[in-house]
């Protein structure tokens, strides 16, 4: 899911299939080892690069995670690790921070697609809702028993299952990024083998960003008493993984507290979520990134010194 402060404009204006951003794509010639592992950003042209081995277009990397404190699906099991940030999903933004979604609808797996269209608006090319098998029958074809425990543990979703949300994050993200499209696979790909390389790859990312360790280690721990500040936040997060990321909030407007009330700091209150942003040389599959600050606004909390709210997870919520 990609909801956030960012404004509509930078979704990319119009249809953005995959055949559109990867006209002329086949199955032959995409033996990465021999091509040129080239950097993301600035932005390559496909018809100069084998798309298949170097991300295009979505070249700007964002490694998203969620801080929740419960799931609303305590009661079928479905819990949060405890002192750990959730995984919300790997995301090809385009270099100038805009992006794209839902790129290839033969690959839609998502039974509640958000936004419904194309390019979020009434003109787009209609999302069709998924009414398959969910997405875990794909790992469980593969025998990736591990995989799915891992991800039932660390990608958890809140108010409805994992699956769908495994599903919208692969439908809405994966199948706009260059190297994930279905050619690259060559004429031996095994139906759903993409999905299962986009939640590896995605799980890599993840395991390097341990976001509640790295505040811990500053004495920023989740608390219903004390409150923190923004830019200790930030900072914390900028030196131990290289690069400003984006801080995200929900909750109440500052200036709507009794504390911010009268004020201009508009921002939200409730620490909820983590952007890390990265360009990658070759395939993000490969895992060689370097980090990049946050394009645009950085966050939408509140700035005040003290005014956030960074709760601790309800009891009842936590994996034993």
């Amino acid at each position: 899911m990609k909801v956030n402060s960012l404004s509509a404009a930078s979704l990319l204006t119009g249809l953005a299939l995959a055949q559109d951003l990867y006209p002329g794509l086949t199955t032959v010639n995409h033996t990465c080892a021999i091509k040129p592992q080239l950097r993301s950003c600035p932005a390559q042209s496909p018809s100069s690069v084998d798309t298949c081995c170097t991300e295009t277009f979505g070249g700007l990397i964002l490694l998203t995670q969620f801080w929740s404190t419960y799931t609303g699906l305590e009661a079928q099991g479905q819990l949060l690790p405890r002192d750990t940030w959730t995984l919300h999903g790997l995301w090809p933004d385009f270099c100038n921070g805009s992006y794209t979604q839902y790129c290839d609808l033969r690959r839609q797996y998502d039974p509640v697609p958000s936004p419904n269209t194309t390019n979020g608006l009434p003109n787009g090319t209609v999302v069709p809702p998924y009414r398959g098998a969910p997405v875990s029958t794909f790992l469980e074809a593969f025998q990736r028993y591990d995989l799915l425990d891992y991800m039932n543990t660390y990608w958890v979703n809140q108010r409805a299952s994992n699956n769908e949300f495994w599903a919208h994050e692969f439908s809405k993200h994966a199948t706009c990024f260059s190297t994930f499209q279905l050619p690259c696979y060559g004429p031996r790909y095994q139906n759903h083998s993409d999905v299962i390389d986009y939640f590896e790859t995605t799980i890599e990312y993840y395991r390097r960003f341990p976001t509640w360790g790295w505040l811990a280690q500053n004495n920023i721990r989740p608390s219903n008493t004390t409150q923190v500040t923004l830019s200790d936040v930030q900072g914390t997060l900028a030196r131990a993984s290289g690069a400003t990321p984006y801080v995200g909030c929900s909750g109440p407007r500052y200036n709507e507290t009794d504390a911010g009330r009268g004020g201009n700091d508009t921002g939200r209150t409730v620490i909820s979520e983590a952007w890390y942003y990265m360009h990658v040389f070759g395939r993000p599959q490969e895992g060689v990134a370097i980090p990049v600050n946050a394009t645009g606004s950085s966050s939408n909390c509140a700035r005040a010194r003290n005014a956030l709210w960074y709760y601790q997870t309800t009891p009842g919520s936590i994996r034993s």
